[in-house]
């Protein structure tokens, strides 16, 4: 790789001051971590209280998913956590590195069948603006999610 090669590449990887990563164990305990991280990230940013709480049981939601689908309870592979500033708001990029998930697959259950369980992804969606799930990586899922800031 030339220079100029590694500067494109370092540059799109780099971390910057309105980025934090948070890598951890795939461990329901743990999820306080991230919890607690979401909401001082968007009281930085400037979001309302409500927003903020909304938003860290939305990340929350999906890390529990992850633990529950895509590792099955595993907790020996890691949940890498990207918290972004946007212009007008927060991206949140959750990685993980267990089974492959089927987007077609991933729906919420009707809100009219009344059973516990099954309205994780629809919390999700409800709470934040934009929800785009992948799987393209060559191991795992990607889910990214944003959230704009009111007015925005």
């Amino acid at each position: 790789m030339n220079q100029k090669e590694h500067k494109r590449v370092s540059k799109k990887n780099r971390v910057g001051a309105d980025t934090v990563e948070i890598r951890l164990p795939a461990d329901p305990k743990l999820l306080k971590i991230v919890r607690v991280s979401v909401v001082n990230f968007c009281e930085i940013i400037g979001f309302p209280t409500d927003d903020c709480n909304n938003t860290m049981l939305a990340v929350d939601e999906a890390c529990s998913n992850i633990i529950k689908h895509a590792y099955r309870g595993s907790t020996s592979k890691p949940i890498l956590v990207t918290l972004r500033r946007l212009k007008d708001g927060l991206q949140v990029v959750l990685q993980d590195y267990g089974i492959k998930a089927d987007p077609k697959n991933i729906k919420p259950r009707p809100l009219d069948e009344v059973r516990p369980g099954g309205l994780g992804v629809h919390l999700i969606r409800s709470v934040m603006d934009k929800v785009k799930f992948g799987n393209s990586k060559q191991e795992g899922n990607q889910l990214t999610l944003v959230k704009y800031l009111p007015g925005k």
